[in-house]
């Protein structure tokens, strides 16, 4: 924007910079903030979303693997040939 008045011209160009640095600070916080989340997380031995998510994932896995193992391995039923 360029005006007749240059007073006018310098009000908008340290708008613009000021709006320039508030977005910058408010990164800035952003970033602080997320920080001293993850230290705090870490303090408590808290795990991420995503390592929960993969050991769900593991741990059903398992429990299916074993309950497989399970049913293979009760004996058969009577009267059924057990290949004796």
């Amino acid at each position: 924007m360029h005006t007749q008045n240059p007073f006018l011209d310098e009000i908008a160009k340290l708008t613009t910079a000021a709006a320039g640095l508030a977005q910058a600070a408010g990164e800035e916080a952003k970033a602080a903030f997320r920080a001293q989340g993850d230290r705090f997380a870490a303090e408590l031995d808290l795990i991420r979303r995503d390592e929960f998510e993969a050991l769900k994932a593991e741990i059903a896995a398992l429990r299916s693997e074993v309950a497989a193992l399970k049913a293979s391995a009760q004996p058969s039923a009577p009267g059924t040939s057990t290949g004796e």
